[in-house]
C-alpha cells in the first residue's frame, strides 16, 4: 500500500526548487470567470487575495503525479486554501508542505482508473504528513459547479485547518474558543442524526464522523449559502462564527437577474437559458 505515492515522494525531495513565482496578468481574469468568491471581492480585497495567491504558491509546492500542472492547477488549489481562512489574514498552514494532483480519482494504493478508485482527496499523518493528495478533475469540477454543494479543494483544505490544532476532530479550535464546543458538538450530533434519517440535504458523507462533517458542511456553506442559511440556520451561523464570514450577500451578488444577459454568453436572457429550476 502506498508503495507509488512512495516512490514519487521520494522522488521530490531530490528536485530542484523552482524560482519563485510572480502573478500574472491574466490569471486575474480566470479567477474571476472561476472563483465566484475572488469576484465578488471589491478591488482592494481582490488585490489581497492576489498577494496571498502568491504567498501560498511559493510557500507550497504543486506537483503532478501522472500529469503536468498548469498554472490553472495552482491558481484553483490555492483559491481552495484562501477562502476558507479569508478572514485569518495571518492563518499559515504549517502543516502543509506539498500538494500533489491526479489525473482523476484514485484508491488507497494512489492509483486510477481501478474498480476501487473513488478517492477525490486526501490529506492524513505519518507517510502522508505535510502533503496532499487531490484529484484535478475532482478540483476543476468543484469550482465550475457551483450548485452541487461539493467542492473538494475546499473540503480537503478544511480537514487541515481541523488538524492545526493536532487532532482532526471536527472541532478546530484555532478558529474558536473552546468554550464554544459544546454547542457545537450538540449541532453536529443533530445534524449527523438528520443526514441519517434522510431528513437533511446535507451530503451523506458528513455521517461518516464528526471530522467528515465539518469538511462536508463547510462545502455547503462556501457553495450554496443562501440555501444552507435557508435550509439549516443554526448550521449557517455557527460556521459563519467560525469562518467569521457572512456568505449570503455574496451569493445573492453572484446570480443574475432574470432579465440580464446569461453569463454562458448565448445572447439569451438568463431566465430563458441557464436560469436553475430551482
Amino acid at each position: 500500500m502506498f508503495s507509488n505515492l512512495f516512490n514519487f515522494i521520494r522522488q521530490l525531495f531530490s528536485s530542484k526548487k523552482p524560482e519563485p513565482i510572480p502573478f500574472l496578468a491574466d490569471w486575474r481574469l480566470f479567477l474571476t470567470e472561476n472563483v465566484n468568491f475572488y469576484k465578488v471581492l471589491s478591488e482592494a480585497d481582490k488585490k489581497l487575495f492576489e498577494q496571498r495567491i502568491i504567498l501560498f504558491l511559493n510557500t507550497t509546492e504543486i506537483v503532478g503525479n501522472g500529469l503536468e500542472v498548469t498554472e490553472e492547477d495552482g491558481l484553483l488549489v490555492a483559491a481552495s486554501a484562501i477562502i476558507p481562512v479569508w478572514k485569518f489574514p495571518k492563518w499559515h498552514y504549517f502543516n502543509l508542505q506539498t500538494v500533489i494532483l491526479l489525473p482523476s480519482s484514485f484508491n488507497y494504493d494512489i492509483m486510477t482508473s481501478q474498480p476501487d478508485s473513488y478517492i477525490e482527496g486526501m490529506v492524513g499523518t505519518g507517510m502522508m504528513h505535510g502533503k496532499m493528495l487531490l484529484s484535478r478533475n475532482a478540483l476543476h469540477y468543484g469550482f465550475s459547479n457551483n450548485k452541487d454543494k461539493r467542492n473538494v479543494g475546499i473540503h480537503e483544505f478544511v480537514h487541515l485547518i481541523d488538524m492545526a490544532d493536532g487532532d482532526c476532530d471536527g472541532f478546530p479550535e484555532r478558529l474558536k474558543e473552546f468554550s464554544f464546543s459544546i454547542p457545537w458538538l450538540n449541532l453536529v450530533r443533530e445534524k449527523i442524526s438528520e443526514i441519517e434519517t434522510k431528513k437533511s440535504n446535507i451530503n451523506p458523507y458528513g455521517a461518516t464522523n464528526n471530522a467528515e462533517f465539518f469538511s462536508v458542511a463547510s462545502e455547503y456553506f462556501f457553495e450554496r449559502p443562501k440555501q444552507l442559511k435557508h435550509k439549516h440556520p443554526k448550521l449557517y451561523q455557527a460556521l459563519s462564527d467560525f469562518y467569521q464570514q457572512d456568505l449570503s450577500n455574496i451569493a445573492e451578488a453572484i446570480i443574475p437577474r432574470k432579465k440580464d444577459p446569461c453569463p454562458c454568453g448565448s445572447g439569451k436572457r438568463y431566465k430563458r437559458c441557464c436560469l436553475p429550476a430551482d
